[in-house]
């Protein structure tokens, strides 16, 4: 027996909403080193900017952003932003940055010479407020032309091709290349941990020890991965040597070490995994309370290096004296910005309460801290109050370890 429809069904299927599909439009970033001026230029290039309303760039207020060019309209403010209108059809965005950054005097955290660059490319790329067409996707690459001698170029950004790179970012609209970046006569050592690709790179004759990290690396990555169910695609490890800023420093798939920091300190703490867990937590604080981001990072560096075996008990309670005797002036956690005594009060406390966890959750599958910090990661921002809700929902309870004058 044959289906007939009735003569009025072709009008109802006319008559049903249509729904535009999403429209993907190319946004290419391309980036050219200028190194007798120390200066990059940049283009922004959008295939159809008819879809893009505008884009409302913080530019700062250093004045490291010059000679802008621009199809459609561009208009600066006095306040450090730059709004660009894009045109019909195929426009570009073009200006100049200043590459060469000091953190301190004499200290640089983005520095150019005559054979390489290193910085991050939030710098190159200001974040700005995007004001686009309902149902447009941007799909963004970035591609860098290389000065005569400058071999290759690393992002934290899966590579599409020769100095060229994808970039998508789920949790921002404007994707832009953000995370380190190095360019130049470069050395460089790769392997696979887990599910992430490893680049481990520094500019020849820096003093990078590739090798070194990479072998940390493979000692402490199982570890990692037990507490932080989150493996980035790509991590790119990037360093240099003076007068490039002594310390470490972290982005979402990247970080930076000077090339004399040592894998393991005197006082028995780790920069390298200090930062990996940055990268890997993504816990920010709000509200006064940079002791939770600071001090997780801090407590696992010592923590993680203890269960894989690189910290035997003796030396682990001399790093809890040490801790002890730096952090006794601290009165108080609350704070925008954690200083090392801080940080080392707040390892103590996060100790304590790991020993609580475990003891108050014997008949629950024996929880700890980790199972706190997992679910920290799940915010975008915490606060004082979060860490307390959280550490009490997994303990069923209030926390005794957790008041205390420190958090008020």
């Amino acid at each position: 027996m044959s289906l007939r429809l009735p003569l009025y069904a072709p009008l109802l299927l006319l008559s049903l909403p249509a729904f535009a599909a999403t429209q993907k439009v190319d946004l290419d970033y391309r980036v050219r080193f200028l190194p007798e001026s120390n200066q990059a230029e940049v283009s922004i290039t959008l295939e159809k900017g008819e879809r893009v309303r505008s884009l409302d760039f913080n530019l700062g207020e250093d004045e490291r952003f010059s000679d802008f060019e621009a199809d459609g309209q561009w208009s600066q403010e006095a306040a450090g932003r730059g709004k660009w209108q894009p045109g019909e059809g195929k426009s570009v965005l073009s200006y100049r940055v200043l590459i060469d950054s000091e953190r301190k005097p004499g200290r640089y955290d983005a520095r150019m010479t005559d054979d390489w660059a290193l910085l991050r490319g939030d710098d190159l790329i200001p974040a700005a407020k995007l004001d686009q067409q309902d149902k447009t996707e941007l799909v963004a690459r970035l591609q860098f032309d290389l000065p005569k001698g400058w071999k290759s170029v690393e992002t934290g950004w899966p590579r599409i091709g020769k100095n060229r790179f994808r970039i998508d970012n789920p949790q921002r609209r404007f994707d832009r290349p953000t995370g380190w970046m190095l360019a130049g006569k470069l050395g460089t050592r790769r392997t696979r941990l887990g599910d992430t690709e490893i680049a481990i790179s520094a500019p020849i004759g820096e003093g990078m020890r590739r090798m070194d990290i990479m072998t940390f690396l493979t000692f402490v990555w199982p570890q990692m991965q037990q507490v932080f169910p989150r493996d980035p695609d790509k991590l790119l490890i990037v360093g240099a040597g003076d007068p490039m800023w002594r310390g470490g420093l972290s982005a979402a798939n990247s970080y930076y070490m000077h090339a004399d920091r040592p894998l393991v300190s005197e006082n028995g703490t780790s920069s390298l995994v200090h930062e990996l867990v940055h990268v890997f937590g993504r816990i920010y604080g709000r509200e006064r309370s940079d002791w939770i981001a600071e001090g997780l990072a801090e407590y696992y560096a010592i923590e993680l290096m203890r269960r894989a075996g690189g910290i035997s008990e003796d030396r682990y309670q001399k790093i809890r004296e040490q801790l002890i005797r730096w952090s006794k002036p601290v009165n108080s956690l609350r704070t925008d910005n954690a200083s090392g005594a801080v940080t080392a009060r707040a390892v103590l406390l996060l100790q304590e309460l790991d020993r609580e966890i475990r003891q108050k959750t014997k008949d629950k599958g024996n929880l700890s801290l980790d199972d706190v910090t997992r679910g920290l990661m799940r915010l975008d921002k915490v606060s004082t109050q979060d860490f307390i809700d959280i550490t009490e929902n997994v303990i069923g309870g209030p926390s005794n370890t957790l008041d205390t004058r420190l958090l008020r």
